[in-house]
């Protein structure tokens, strides 16, 4: 029996990717539209290479698309599987190419942002440098560090999802935020002006 149009977009993600075993293209439209972009971002926050996320972003749903079929629901959530294989897919680009530090490009122009919305051309710009300023900060992180960060900061997830994602405890979580967050700080002090922040 077909389902109404409007509602395939309430079915969580394991409904989707059993559906999407079962042949369900439409279903394997919702799910990729739905969380090929979070990959994908979190890949840039990870690597700070759009190119380089845009590759690990398919191979990672390429790897959910395999594992379709077997996947039991209730034992993970999709997404905390996908950010675990994003991760480890970006750490392995990492181990194979010797990326320059934080002084090398950044593609984060690449990351669609709502333009329109701003003001005018000077805050379009300062949003544009802290943006820079912050994957640049997070490129200084061990890997480990600026993965918890970024998935606690960025994503806003718990720390005990973060703990499933990482395959660590709670504590080590909590560890790698503290002292990521600590890092990032120091590095952001020196610019809080010429990023625009002004103390309260």
């Amino acid at each position: 029996m077909a389902m109404p149009q409007d509602a395939g977009p309430e079915l969580d993600d394991a409904a989707l990717l059993a559906a999407t075993a079962r042949g369900d293209r439409a279903a394997a439209r919702r799910l990729t539209d739905r969380l090929l972009p979070v990959v994908y971002a979190h890949a840039v926050r990870l690597l700070g290479d759009a190119a380089e996320a845009e590759d690990v972003a398919q191979e990672a749903m390429l790897r959910l698309w395999r594992v379709a079929p077997e996947w039991r629901a209730g034992e993970a959530k999709v997404t905390t599987w996908l950010y675990r294989v994003t991760a480890n897919l970006c750490i392995d680009r990492q181990r194979r190419t010797a990326r320059p530090g934080p002084g090398g490009a950044l593609a984060l122009d690449q990351v669609p942002e709502p333009a329109d919305t701003w003001p005018g051309a000077e805050a379009a710009l300062q949003e544009t440098a802290r943006a820079e300023a912050l994957q640049a900060a997070l490129a200084t992180l061990p890997p480990r560090q600026r993965q918890a960060v970024v998935l606690r900061h960025i994503e806003g997830l718990g720390n005990a999802e973060i703990a499933r994602i990482m395959e660590i405890g709670p504590e080590a979580v909590e560890s790698l935020t503290a002292r990521g967050k600590r890092a990032l700080a120091r590095s952001l002090s020196g610019r809080r002006e010429a990023l625009g922040y002004r103390d309260e």
